[in-house]
This record gives structure tokens, sequence and C-alpha cells, in this order.
């Protein structure tokens, strides 16, 4: 039986992780697919790919760029639906020991209680991540993440179905990332990750065309690192619920900057890209930060960071 560092465990709304470690959603897949790459078992836990009432074929290619530093991606929110995710997909993930929050993502209130009431059915998902960084179709447009009122109102409705707590993944595209925060807080949510990809571009100057078909996509990576971290720092200061740090981590010592900012916990994306294992890494360089600083838990860090 795997033997897990007690000193790692975090507990946020009322789920205990055995470690504070999780891959991000839409850079993890459903899970299964790094069955064979690392010991799910030993991972705190992981955000599926973002699941909508119904399935989406997403954008057509070219849709991943790589960046200075990170890469923007347009894969058009690609998925089985969340139909099939409970079907085919969770009964697989039933013999693994760690925690699936299922990512969830619509084009208007309707859509995400739709998927939610289909999730609800799941046996072994502990915890729904609403994904707010979609347009509204309904509102013209308007990207829920974008407006305090809008992200509370989704939030009051989905918290009211959600037969599990409800994450909420915030924007970074907005001017006040605090103020999104605390509406969120107030309606109902039980915990926030952040940040959610920054919208960029890349053109090829000999083609002079736009590089993703899509035209703009989300940035992530090490580059937007020190913007995650400053969000997560302040938004610690203005909500008292648990936050899930998220944000070009690579290293412990990435992961502990977040944690020293006011993070529980943490969602580990690119990185698995170009390192499979990264999520093992990390953990093992928690537990060897225990050690060098004589910590009993790793949740005395929390929101430690000493401020000149």
């Amino acid at each position: 039986m795997l033997e897990h560092d007690s000193r790692l465990a975090v507990e946020i709304a009322g789920i205990r992780f055995n470690n504070p470690v999780m891959g991000a959603s839409g850079t993890f897949g459903y899970g299964l697919e790094f069955a064979g790459l690392i010991d799910l078992n030993r991972l705190g836990g992981f955000a599926t790919k973002g699941l909508s009432a119904r399935p989406l074929a997403g954008n057509p290619p070219p849709r991943i760029v790589e960046t200075h530093g990170g890469m923007l991606n347009a894969i058009g929110l690609q998925n089985v639906g969340a139909r099939a995710f409970v079907e085919e997909k969770l009964p697989l993930l039933a013999a693994y020991d760690t925690r699936v929050i299922a990512n969830v993502f619509g084009y208007s209130d309707d859509d995400y209680l739709e998927a939610i009431r289909i999730l609800n059915d799941g046996e072994g998902v502990s915890a729904y991540e609403l994904n707010i960084s979609c347009p509204n179709v309904k509102e013209g447009g308007i990207v829920i993440g974008n407006s305090p009122v809008a992200a509370a109102r989704l939030t009051e409705k989905a918290k009211l179905l959600a037969a599990r707590p409800l994450i909420v993944k915030l924007s970074p595209n907005v001017t006040d990332i605090t103020q999104l925060a605390r509406a969120i807080a107030d309606a109902g949510a039980d915990a926030l990750s952040l940040i959610n990809t920054l919208v960029g571009m890349a053109i090829d100057v000999n083609a002079r065309r736009l590089r993703l078909n899509y035209g703009t996509g989300g940035l992530s990576g090490p580059a937007i690192r020190p913007i995650a971290v400053r969000m997560v720092y302040e938004v610690a200061r203005v909500v008292s619920i648990p936050l899930i740090g998220i944000g070009g981590i690579a290293s412990a010592s990435d992961a502990l900057e977040f944690m020293l900012a006011g993070a529980t916990a943490v969602q580990i994306g690119t990185a698995n890209y170009y390192d499979p294992c990264v999520t093992m890494k990390v953990i093992a360089g928690l537990s060897d930060y225990c050690d060098r600083h004589q910590l009993n838990s790793l949740t005395a860090i929390v929101g430690a960071v000493i401020e000149k």
C-alpha cells in the first residue's frame, strides 16, 4: 500500500487531498492518459478537460503555438461530453486513489447547469470546477468571467444544483480580479482556482498570417507565473475561502511561491507537456522542503510570505 507524506495533506471544502499537487484542466486529459507515465495514486488530484453537456469537436488546427516561456492554445474546448465522461471514463478512474475534479463549461448558464446535472450522477467526482472564461452567447458574447455580476449569478445557480463542492476558476483578463473573487465568494463558491490563461496572439512574420487558426489563444506557461502569483496574493487578502494556484508551475519552488502567496494547493499545466513526470517531482520537492524547514505540516506556509 502506498504511503503518503502526511505533512503534505491539505483540505479544501471538506475534501482531503493527500498532497497539494494537481494536474490542471486542459493539460491532463481525463487523467487516464497519464496512468502509464506516472503513479496517479501519488497525485493529490487533477481537473479534467473541460466538460460540456454535449460533445464538442473543438477548433480546426493549427491550435497550439509555442512561445517564449510558454505556449498559446486555442483548442476550442474539445471534449467527449459529460455523459460519456460519466459512463466511460469515471469507472476506469475508480481504480486510482486520487481526487477527480470535473471542470465544467458552457455558453450560457443553462449549459453549465445541464452539464452539472449529468455529472451529479457520476460516482467518484470529488468537486466541480467552473470554467467561467467562456462567452455567454445569450448575452451578446459577454465573457462570464469578465463580469462579477454574471459570474456571481452563475455561481449561485450552480451551487444550488451541484451535489459536490463548487470551485470557480477565475479569468485573469479583468481589470480587478479581487472584485471578481469577492463576488463569486459571496455567491457561495467553496473555493477559487486561479488563474486561467491570458488572451494572446502570435503572427508568422514571413507568411504574414496569424499562427492560430482561431486568431487569439490562451497564453500559459512560466511566462505568466509572476502575474498568477500576484493575483493569488491579492485575492487571498479579500476572501476567506481556499485558493488553488495555477500558472507556469514547473518545480517545487514554483509551487511554494503560490502557497506562500496564499494558495492551499496548486495545479500544474503546461509543464506536463514537456515533462509528464513533473507532478511527481514537485511532490518529492515539497517533502524535501518540509525536511529542510522542519515542518510538521506544509499548510503552515499558506499565506505566510513576509511583507517588507
